[in-house]
């Protein structure tokens, strides 16, 4: 009897362990904003500069085994085709740092229901960014995009030459708290347009450079 009820206890404990490991592995961060910009305002060096500092942030915060990309999309020019931020992020679902679940997937994510706010839209070391009512207000994050996650294409620019260029122009820019101003004031994703792309100008439109990161795997 003795026998029988250690053996239980053990596989219990083993069963609890590995449900804890699993479920630690499963919700596993992959979403942030950045904690820096590249202080260079829209100049990220291109998508691939965006990527790479995804990337060395997630790798300095504990990240291992995953591929991260920055929600920007960026406009067709003559060598390349139109690039959506929906399309180089993956598929969810998608934790913040503290494990908890923003979206469960694409349409979860471009959708009202996702759980992006103030509180869980945080940096890749869990801590939170300032938002409307803070000081300095850094709530606009570029993103170059539309509500459902594709670029703006009205015949202008909304990427600061597709993430290139810190003097003239604009950004489209989210809303990461929800609230603001702007023709979409609530949206994550697609609130408004930049004063312009310098720092200066990030930082009087409401912004601080900052974008978010997905892992894609």
């Amino acid at each position: 009897m003795k026998k029988t009820l250690l053996f239980s206890a053990a596989a219990f404990v083993a069963a609890a362990t590995t449900f804890t490991v699993t479920n630690s592995q499963e919700n596993e961060m992959s979403f942030f904003i950045t904690s820096v910009g590249s202080g260079d305002g829209a100049n990220l060096g291109g998508l691939a500069g965006a990527d790479a500092h995804c990337q060395s942030l997630a790798d300095a915060a504990g990240s291992r085994g995953k591929t991260w990309h920055a929600y920007l999309s960026a406009h067709a020019t003559d060598g390349s085709p139109t690039i959506n931020a929906r399309d180089r992020i993956g598929f969810g679902p998608w934790f913040n740092a503290n494990g908890v679940e923003v979206a469960s997937n694409m349409n979860h994510l471009h959708s009202e229901s996702n759980a992006l706010s103030k509180a869980n839209s945080i940096t890749e070391s869990g801590d939170t960014v300032n938002g409307r009512g803070d000081s300095p207000n850094q709530h606009d994050i570029l993103t170059g995009s539309t509500l459902d996650g594709r670029t703006v294409d009205d015949g202008d620019n909304h990427t600061c030459n597709n993430w290139t260029n810190n003097g003239e122009g604009s950004a489209h820019v989210g809303h990461f708290d929800r609230t603001g101003g702007g023709q979409n004031p609530t949206s994550w994703n697609s609130a408004h347009g930049s004063a312009g792309c310098s720092q200066a100008n990030l930082v009087r439109t409401g912004g601080a450079g900052y974008y978010y990161c997905f892992a894609i795997d």
